[in-house]
């Protein structure tokens, strides 16, 4: 399938194009993969050093619980300052990008990139429970369009040169080349065009190579030989992934419901509304660390078979699960893909949990394969990309014994959200952004 204006081309001038393209395409993967590892990095460290904040905290007497308050109160102010500097650069950023292939916006300058990077550090590592790969897609997404400019591209291929480095920076964000190829095509162009194809397959690799040189080739999850589950657990598997896609639609609902009454809060500004989620945060940080941020270190701590009490894994449910759409209300920098991979394994813990309760006979071997589920099914169910959602977590877990659990329990998901009639959450957020060809924040404001 051709793109608009190549059917007037010659064949040798549709080779030099392509051939452009996807030297273009590599280039700027090696910007995002070096730009990309190095705010996984600045990431790593602030989580480390927001657990020890924790851990002062409580052996400090007196007040200390304020210290974890003020310090993430501070690093989401001054994220959301960054914002007010640079509106576009609230949020997650791939409804932008998604907008961008669409035409209902511009592609985005080269000065979002710093803004995203410096925003996403603050905001994230200050402890809002946000994800690294929306800001990673979007810095992607700029450096793609700036190089696409430089070498003097037609409009058709910056728009799509920047949704493909776009998908070469989720590559980045999970070390999934794949997944990141995959994520370009199943979610934001919904097509498979082979120039598509090709620029997004060098852009991820070159960005993946590069990536690994700042934060190692390892995969982000380390897991011990999984079995594969008896077949006849295959029905289990199949209702909870039902049961995953009634609660992606819950999630997503909750996404949407804190953005709009957030935003109707029009005396408060947004850098003072991003100063009391802030300081909410804080409080859930100092209960417990593994509560915010990200949720890298949470899903590793599940996923290396720590046991954990049930009323403990309740916790950490439900304070991600309304931490997670709150820090997204604040208009930070921050993506939602990190913490729905942390809330799809806590949720599969907690149903095998459950399963035991109600029927006794030591399923606990089941925790380990549910809990990779489901982080495949909860992604499938919010974001309705089955295929990238199953190719990225069998590449951050390194893991294929449970492909054919993951299959079925994905599947059941997405169908039961579409049965709900509950639409994909970055159509959702997409669709609260002007359509007028003006660049915006994902929760509506228009961009300047």
């Amino acid at each position: 399938m051709t793109m608009p204006g190549e059917d007037s081309e010659s064949a040798p001038d549709r080779l030099h194009h392509s051939v452009l393209v996807c030297a273009t395409a590599s280039v700027a993967g090696v910007v995002i993969g070096f730009v990309g590892g190095a705010f996984r990095w600045c990431l790593q460290v602030a989580d480390a050093w927001r657990v020890d904040l924790s851990e002062l905290a409580h052996r400090l007497p007196g007040p200390g619980w304020l210290i974890p308050i003020a310090a993430a109160a501070a690093g989401a102010t001054l994220a959301a300052l960054v914002v007010r500097w640079m509106p576009l650069a609230a949020g997650s950023g791939i409804p932008h990008v998604e907008a961008v292939y669409r035409r209902d916006a511009p592609p985005p300058e080269l000065r979002l990139l710093p803004a995203k990077f410096v925003g996403g550090v603050l905001g994230i590592g200050s402890g809002l429970v946000l994800g690294r790969e929306g800001p990673t897609v979007h810095m992607g997404a700029a450096i793609g369009a700036a190089f696409a400019r430089v070498f003097r591209l037609p409009d058709t291929t910056v728009r799509m040169l920047q949704t493909a480095v776009g998908g070469a920076g989720l590559a980045v964000a999970f070390n999934a080349p794949i997944g990141g190829a995959l994520f370009t095509l199943e979610e934001v162009t919904k097509s498979f065009r082979l120039q598509t194809v090709l620029a997004t397959a060098f852009a991820a690799a070159t960005a993946v190579g590069c990536s690994r040189l700042v934060v190692g080739d390892v995969a982000d999850f380390q897991v011990e030989a999984v079995t594969s589950p008896a077949l006849g657990w295959l029905p289990l598997f199949i209702v909870f992934g039902v049961a995953t896609g009634c609660l992606g639609v819950l999630y997503n609902r909750l996404v949407l419901a804190f953005v709009d009454h957030v935003k109707l809060l029009p005396r408060i500004s947004a850098v003072a509304k991003a100063a009391v989620i802030g300081a909410l945060i804080g409080l859930v940080m100092f209960i417990h660390p593994l509560a915010t941020g990200g949720g890298d270190d949470l899903t590793q701590s599940i996923l290396g078979g720590s046991s954990m009490a049930l009323s403990v894994i309740v916790g950490f449910l439900v304070l991600r699960f309304v931490a997670g759409p709150l820090s997204y209300a604040a208009a930070v920098p921050g993506g939602l893909f990190a913490p729905l991979l942390a809330l799809g394994t806590l949720w599969g813990v907690l149903f095998v949990g459950g399963f035991e309760a109600v029927w006794p006979g030591h399923h606990t071997s089941l925790a380990v394969p549910m809990a990779i589920v489901g982080m495949a099914a909860f992604f499938g169910a919010t974001v309705r990309a089955p295929l990238t959602g199953i190719v990225i977590v069998v590449e951050m877990t390194a893991t294929t014994s449970v492909l054919v659990p993951m299959l079925a329990a994905t599947a059941a998901a997405v169908l039961a959200a579409e049965l709900l009639r509950s639409p994909p959450i970055y159509d959702s957020l997409r669709e609260r952004m002007p359509v007028e060809g003006k660049a915006c924040d994902e929760d509506g404001t228009a961009a300047r």
